[in-house]
């Protein structure tokens, strides 16, 4: 009996070497928290994905992609967060308007943000050189960028003297992005009207009780707005309003003219940073990336929609004319 337990012991120890080979590994798993929808998203999930794909990351061979998405309602930021928590995903990929939701649910899962206003400031990350926690991710400093955005417009509309900003006031970002606009359009003498958005049912009344004296709108951005970019385009261009913005998405949507970083880029440095992550970095390692490269985009056919003539030196300065 002895002998015979032996040999199935013996027999059973041989085969745990190739059963363990049989199992397959776990693939690390990346969750993409979309503030937007997926279609809106398209080109900034694709340009994340090839990052992936170059630095060997495939989906279902090497990492596992669990997406999900907001589609503009901040309240799912919370459910979404605290899906993530339960699954343990490796690591969470989303955008700075989601971040505070996601260090709510989790204090250890590494977190990267591919686009985030002021990230100091709104508390994410203790400072760009060293971001501490699990956070970490790309700024995009927008409110920097205000004035040279009104500038744009005032070569433009050389008359300019009363604009119209439509926020998402409930986003701490867009709120900053108000503060920098107004004290620029004051050093240049401007009227702001402010157009207060907390979700997308006030959009079409706040284009209602605009007066017939403003000159054009700026757009805050925000993953409200993105989810509404159609909406938005429709009433400015119904009120003759030029449009200016930080996203090229808002300018291939009908949009006029928009200045900011190409978000694409900042998508496939988020997959650098996971990158990292997943090969052993801490985020709290990682600083603070910043773009450096910023693009100014026209659409021609809303320009003539609009009955407006676009000086060729101006749009030679453009690095993209949509016509």
């Amino acid at each position: 009996m002895r002998r015979r337990q032996f040999n199935a012991f013996f027999a059973g120890a041989l085969a745990w070497p190739i059963a363990a080979r049989a199992q397959p590994a776990k693939l690390p798993t990346i969750g993409f928290l979309g503030a937007g929808g997926q279609s809106a998203w398209t080109h900034w999930t694709a340009a994340f994905v090839q990052r992936l794909n170059e630095l060997g990351w495939v989906q279902a061979r090497t990492v596992n992609i669990e997406y999900r998405w907001a589609e503009g309602r901040t309240e799912r930021f919370r459910e979404i967060a605290a899906e993530f928590a339960r699954l343990k995903v490796d690591v969470i990929v989303t955008v700075g308007s989601a971040v505070p939701a996601l260090k709510d649910a989790t204090s250890t899962i590494p977190i990267v943000f591919a686009v985030a206003v002021d990230p100091v400031g709104s508390g994410m990350v203790d400072s760009l050189a060293r971001p501490g926690g699990n956070v970490t991710g790309v700024s995009i400093q927008e409110t920097e960028l205000a004035g040279k955005r009104i500038e744009l417009l005032r070569e433009i509309l050389p008359g300019l003297r009363r604009i119209a900003v439509i926020a998402n006031v409930g986003y701490q970002a867009s709120v900053l992005e108000v503060t920098e606009v107004r004290g620029v359009a004051r050093k240049f003498g401007l009227d702001v009207k402010l157009l207060e958005i907390r979700r997308a049912e006030d959009i079409s009344p706040a284009f209602d009780a605009l007066g017939n004296d403003t000159q054009a709108l700026y757009v805050c951005s925000s993953a409200l707005f993105n989810a509404n970019i159609a909406r938005i385009n429709s009433r400015a261009l119904g009120a003759r309003l030029p449009t200016i913005n930080a996203l090229r998405e808002y300018v291939e949507a009908g949009g006029f003219m928009s200045y900011g970083t190409d978000n694409r880029e900042l998508f496939r440095r988020a997959g650098e940073i996971v990158d990292k992550i997943l090969k052993g970095a801490k985020p709290a390692d990682l600083p603070v990336e910043q773009p450096t490269k910023f693009v100014l985009v026209i659409n021609l056919a809303t320009a003539k929609a609009l009955g407006l003539a676009i000086p060729e030196a101006f749009l030679l300065r453009a690095n993209e004319v949509i016509e």
